[in-house]
């Protein structure tokens, strides 16, 4: 049966993404093991896999240690475990496993897969950047068999400017579990327990942001959108933490609202704050296709983004509502249109759902198995 070995940078990823892929490929038979920071940590993680392997890399993709000790490490676990595909998520792991691997694929010993999870050119985004991206995308691309994107403008500036179109496929990103992400497991109980938690009135109405407190998820605009809105009855509930809450619990102390913004760091009850929140809300800057839109779209819980790749995918045509980054006045409006209007909030709740039939779990499983199968000789049972 067939090896697979899946490496992303930080043990979370695995985690928060790829658990159900390990479990799926493991019911039918494969060894599929686990490269990560601090991945033998987690419990989730060695139950999900066969085998956890403990790598030393930095997040930081000039950090020379990536390029030290770790490609004769990464190098001598391939060819000791004789994997069949080796699948890298995240740019720093991506890049230097495949760099690691690049004289043993030569041998054809070994397929490498890539999935990105938003590349890190994109349209709008700053030009020198976005030039050194391309270039270290442009080099890696020639050590990869398959890449897979998650949205739309991604896949174009794959088969542009990576590798021919027969080596690059789309997926909807990783997946939504509609066992886990429906309102049917959600009871009334539960969504009054989050309301009781935060203090909100009968009246009060819930604003949720699911995401890592860093620059690009710009946090700061929905804080001063909120002090902006003359609608004193909104509250705004921050899921996820990092290195910019303080800073954010600063601005709304400073802004006057600081009793309408909750700070709840990081919370395995998302289902259940979706379920409780009026509209969820995502104002980044950059994203790959984001999970929360996702999530939210499965719940019926309607979503407010900005209008970027990825995010556009999910919310155009009326699955959402889409503003443009950093425009505070109008995520204002949004804001104040998305806590009043019933009537038009259940019509976008109806076909986000509708949608979002088509980023199913179980389908996006099948899309690896086929991908996978077409990269292998061996039987796959």
């Amino acid at each position: 049966m067939p090896k697979l070995l899946v490496v992303t940078t930080v043990e979370s990823t695995l985690r928060a993404f790829l658990l159900p892929y390990a479990q799926y490929f493991r019911a039918k038979g494969w060894t599929v093991d686990a490269m990560a920071n601090g991945v033998s940590t987690s419990q989730e993680c060695l139950d999900a896999f066969n085998h956890c392997y403990d790598v030393e890399w930095s997040r930081n993709p000039l950090d020379l240690k990536n390029f030290a000790k770790t490609p004769a490490y990464i190098r001598g676990l391939v060819e000791r475990n004789g994997y069949d595909i080796v699948h890298v998520h995240t740019p720093v792991a991506a890049f230097v496993t495949r760099y690691s691997l690049l004289k043993l694929r030569k041998t054809g010993k070994v397929k490498l897969v890539y999935t990105a999870h938003g590349f890190h050119f994109y349209k709008g985004g700053p030009l020198i950047r976005n030039l050194i991206f391309l270039m270290l995308e442009k080099i890696a691309a020639r050590w990869t068999d398959h890449i897979v994107v998650i949205n739309r403008e991604d896949y174009d500036a794959a088969v542009r400017s990576l590798l021919p179109q027969n080596k690059v496929t789309y997926m909807p990103g990783i997946g939504i579990d509609f066992q886990k992400y429906s309102l049917r497991n959600v009871t009334e109980g539960e969504i009054k327990g989050i309301h009781q938690e935060l203090g909100l009135q009968n009246d009060d109405v819930l604003m949720l942001m699911i995401a890592e407190f860093i620059p690009r998820k710009r946090h700061r605009d929905t804080i001063e959108a909120l002090a902006i809105t003359t609608n004193n009855k909104i509250h705004l509930a921050f899921a996820g933490d990092g290195p910019l809450m303080e800073d954010m619990k600063r601005l709304a102390l400073s802004k006057n609202v600081a009793e309408r913004v909750h700070f709840l760091g990081h919370r395995k009850d998302i289902p259940v704050l979706i379920a409780s929140s009026r509209a969820t809300l995502l104002v980044s800057q950059q994203e790959g296709l984001p999970r929360s839109v996702m999530e939210s779209m499965a719940q019926g819980v309607p979503v407010i983004g900005t209008d970027i790749r990825g995010t556009r995918d999910l919310l155009e045509n009326g699955c959402g509502i889409l503003v443009s980054v950093g425009n505070v006045e109008k995520l204002t409006k949004v804001i104040d249109f998305a806590a009043g209007d019933d009537a038009i909030m259940k019509e976008i709740s109806t076909r986000a759902m509708s949608k979002c039939s088509g980023y199913d779990l179980r389908k996006v499983e099948k899309m690896h198995d086929q991908l996978y199968s077409s990269l292998v000789e061996k039987e796959i049972c």
